[in-house]
């Protein structure tokens, strides 16, 4: 079988080949975006909000500011947060990388298809659909790209988890915190005055038990001097 003649070298295969890369570079972008825009809306309620990936956030952010004791870069760690988020074992970063990839997969198969068909002597109207699918291709992906606006929705997403990390969620940790100081201090205080309460009450008990004891000496030793004076 000569080389010309493989199914992967077949004009009808390049063709597909670069329009299914092209539609997958575009899903790409659009599922990274409505992704972002979804979170951007449920992070203006972040108290209540249903989303998984922002309630894993608020569950992060706690646990690591009580284990820093309050001091915790937010900026940091809402950048590094964005960047772990992910859809399956993929990365929202990593999609955004695979979009890219995916089109310029779409530009250098038609390239190939229009080598081609160079090579086998086509004229210029079975190579257009090559153009056609590189030039429409890369319109489109920008196009998209830029109604997207994935860095911008994600910076967007990032200003919002800080502005409710930073001066909503980490105050209420601390009230949180201070309520739990206060709780610990009031159970001391009552602990202790309970103890006190248990040592005059046996203090009280020792008194008496003295006093009993020193009144029962006080009785025998009158005892003993009315029989001495009996008796003689």
């Amino acid at each position: 079988m000569e080389f010309s003649n493989l199914f992967f070298w077949n004009q009808h295969f390049l063709t597909g080949a670069a329009v299914v890369l092209l539609l997958l570079s575009i899903i790409c972008q659009i599922m990274i975006g409505v992704l972002y825009q979804n979170m951007i809306k449920q992070a203006d309620n972040m108290a209540a909000t249903t989303n998984k990936v922002l309630k894993q956030c608020k569950l992060k952010f706690s646990h690591c500011y009580q284990m820093n004791m309050g001091t915790i870069n937010v900026n940091a760690f809402v950048d590094k947060f964005l960047n772990r988020i992910r859809i399956g074992r993929l990365s929202l970063t990593t999609m955004g990388h695979l979009s890219g990839q995916f089109m310029m997969g779409a530009v250098f198969v038609s390239g190939m298809g229009a080598c081609k068909g160079i090579i086998d002597g086509m004229t210029l109207g079975a190579l257009l659909p090559y153009y056609i699918i590189s030039l429409f291709g890369l319109y489109v992906y920008f196009s998209v790209s830029s109604l997207v606006d994935v860095p911008g929705k994600k910076r967007m997403l990032g200003i919002c988890l800080v502005d409710y990390l930073e001066n909503h969620m980490a105050n209420h940790l601390n009230i949180v915190k201070e309520q739990e100081q206060i709780a610990k201090t009031d159970q001391n205080v009552q602990e202790n005055g309970d103890m006190v309460e248990k040592c005059s009450d046996a203090g009280i008990q020792l008194a008496g038990e003295k006093e009993k004891s020193e009144f029962s000496q006080k009785e025998e030793a009158e005892l003993a001097q009315l029989i001495r004076e009996f008796l003689a």
